[in-house]
């Protein structure tokens, strides 16, 4: 299941990188966020994940998938 391959992920990126770049946290969501030119938001899921307030998101192709990662993000 998701815990299955959440964990064979974190494994692989440790593994093929080291453990400084082990991340803390994987979400699974079947869009990202990108603009309506088809480009993916990257700064939006940064603010995300450091829970900062999200900056100009007027671009934005599908707002609610924001929405959907931050639920996903907080409680997981």
């Amino acid at each position: 299941g998701d815990d299955d391959l959440r964990e064979r992920i974190i494994t692989a990126v440790e593994d093929a990188i080291g453990p400084i770049a082990r991340p803390e946290q994987v979400v699974f969501t079947p869009e990202l966020p990108k603009t309506r030119s088809g480009k993916i938001m990257r700064r939006l899921l940064e603010d995300i994940a450091n829970d900062e307030e999200l900056g100009d998101t007027s671009t934005l192709r599908n707002p609610d998938v924001v929405d959907d990662i931050q639920a996903k993000v907080g409680g997981d």
